[in-house]
């Protein structure tokens, strides 16, 4: 007898979801329910369509006949607000019950808005998560608008990048010391702020909000600062109620086990509101990340359809850009670090047990991905002309049989 698998959400995970379940079952019935009434999009684009750099349409994940191509019955603009693991159903918004034999919840997170006095009085107050909250921004600009993002990591400093040039001034507040603290050192960051304020955005740092006024903000040192638009780019919290109010069980994010599996039987997670295994850091937690959410998603689809995937490479990573200056990091800032500064190329490696754990690029970036399959591989450094690849890393640093296996010439 077919299964039927329920899919709660519809960016990443969910794509990589269908994909995994249709890698191994062919016959089986998707149905997939999301919040938003779109066509699956990619997030990360959001800035780029406030930019002018892409449209709705190239924002699109997946071709306009992927859910079709794939047997999936989109119910887009639904709403699950409950799951009962014992009867294997979920209930909509209008109190509709669908059963499934396997369900994915890929709900991801939600903007956190602090509690902040005078908030409620501020009128053209804005997130950017969404495709909706993208547009409704862009319906508030105007070319001599002044814009406060409370902020300084990488939504609000994506925004900054969108709309520079559509408005008369930003200013970026945060509370903490340097710009991106969670993917960056002083160095780098000093470095990626210097490049943004060329670009005339100005940042408060070390200082945040204690109060608004319709179109001011009083921040904690005493300074003020006169707004007409107000982002609030302070973080975003998982998703996971629905799977906490069913007994599933609960950290930061969704708790699942290297199947992506959670405590609920038949029921997986995976994307922004789950846990993964960090294995630069041998500890579970949210890794709020494109690519790992596509493979924790396929990974919980193949296991869904009867296969038999584990997800064991998750690392944190980010590759980015601001005002044409790019970067990528990943994995952990520890241990024994290899560093070469020339101007804005930046470079930092650090190798800890042998092993390379972590990285900070700006500038030049081509060939981050070999640092990044070193980490994800746990390669040996000894097994590799590290010294080659930390200079240049081109592949004739590895030996000819792993060069042959990453260029797909033979089979691992």
């Amino acid at each position: 007898m077919s299964k039927h698998y329920v899919i709660i959400g519809n960016s990443a995970a969910a794509v990589g979801c269908i994909e995994g379940i249709r890698q191994v079952d062919r016959e089986g019935s998707i149905t997939l329910i999301a919040s938003e009434p779109y066509h699956t999009y990619s997030r990360p684009l959001i800035s780029y369509l406030l930019l002018g750099k892409t449209d709705e349409q190239r924002m699109k994940y997946r071709p306009d006949d992927f859910y079709e191509k794939n047997g999936v019955t989109p119910m887009l603009g639904r709403t699950v607000t409950a799951i009962d693991a014992a009867r294997q159903t979920v209930t909509l918004e209008n109190g509709e019950h669908i059963s499934y034999d396997e369900l994915l919840v890929a709900t991801g997170s939600s903007p956190f808005v602090p509690p902040t006095e005078g908030m409620d009085k501020v009128e053209k107050k804005f997130t950017l998560l969404s495709l909706d909250d993208a547009r409704a921004l862009e319906g508030a600009l105007a070319p001599d608008s002044r814009v406060l993002i409370v902020g300084a990591g990488l939504i609000g400093l994506k925004c900054a990048e969108g709309i520079r040039d559509r408005v008369g001034s930003i200013a970026v507040v945060d509370l903490a010391d340097r710009i991106l603290p969670s993917i960056l050192d002083e160095d780098a960051s000093a470095l990626v702020r210097s490049h943004i304020e060329a670009h005339d955005v100005t940042f408060h740092l070390s200082d945040c909000v204690s109060s608004f006024e319709p179109n001011t903000a009083h921040l904690k040192s005493g300074k003020s600062i006169d707004f007409d638009v107000l982002v609030i780019a302070v973080g975003v919290r998982p998703n996971t109620a629905l799977v906490a109010a069913a007994g599933g069980a609960v950290n930061r994010g969704i708790v699942t086990d290297l199947r992506a599996a959670t405590t609920l039987p038949h029921v997986y997670a995976a994307g922004d509101c789950a846990e993964s295994f960090d294995i630069t850091s041998g500890a579970s937690r949210v890794l709020a990340l494109l690519p790992n959410a596509y493979m924790q998603g396929e990974c919980a689809g193949v296991n869904m359809a009867g296969g038999n995937r584990s997800f064991d490479k998750a690392i944190p990573m980010n590759a980015i850009g601001f005002f044409g200056y790019h970067m990528t990091t990943a994995g952990l800032y520890d241990g024994e670090c290899y560093s070469e500064i020339d101007g804005d190329n930046y470079k930092k490696l650090f190798v800890k047990d042998g092993r390379l754990c972590g990285f900070i690029l700006l500038g030049s970036v081509e060939r981050a991905g070999i640092y990044t399959s070193l980490i994800r591989e746990k390669t040996p450094l000894d097994s590799i002309d590290f010294e080659l690849i930390r200079e240049k890393p081109q592949l004739m640093a590895f030996s000819k049989r792993d060069r042959a296996a990453k260029l797909g010439g033979m089979k691992e």
